[in-house]
């Protein structure tokens, strides 16, 4: 077979722009892969983040530990709602304390000091 037949037959199929199309298209696969696989580490960075920070002393009221006293009570100011509109939204505020009676949250531990097991010298 001449060569001009396979050139015909190589147009046919797509020529250039069946290979600049497979090639464009491997190239957005590769990128859509590199993005999940930044998107996956970075979520692990968040996830490796989150478990080595302390939990938050927080109460069911929201509020921090330092805001509550020795028997649990919070001593936080809050506003309340005083006027609603008529979609039960509430409209005016005012100030007013805190009505949780005891701190329900984590416990921080306590700081602790240890030797060294091993003995290097």
């Amino acid at each position: 077979m001449a060569w001009y037949w396979w050139l015909f037959i190589f147009f046919l199929m797509g020529g250039f722009g069946g290979l600049a199309n497979a090639g464009r298209q491997a190239l957005a696969t590769r990128h859509a892969r590199q993005l999940e696989r930044a998107e996956v580490l970075r979520r692990e960075r968040q996830a490796i983040e989150a478990a080595n920070r302390p939990p938050e002393p927080v109460c069911g009221c929201t509020h921090h530990l330092a805001k509550h006293d020795k028997a649990g009570k919070c001593h936080e100011e809050v506003e309340k709602p005083t006027a609603w509109d008529e979609n039960k939204k509430p409209v005016r505020f005012e100030a007013g304390t805190c009505t949780c009676q005891q701190y329900v949250g984590p416990q921080p531990l306590s700081q602790v000091y240890a030797d060294e097991l091993t003995d290097l010298a």
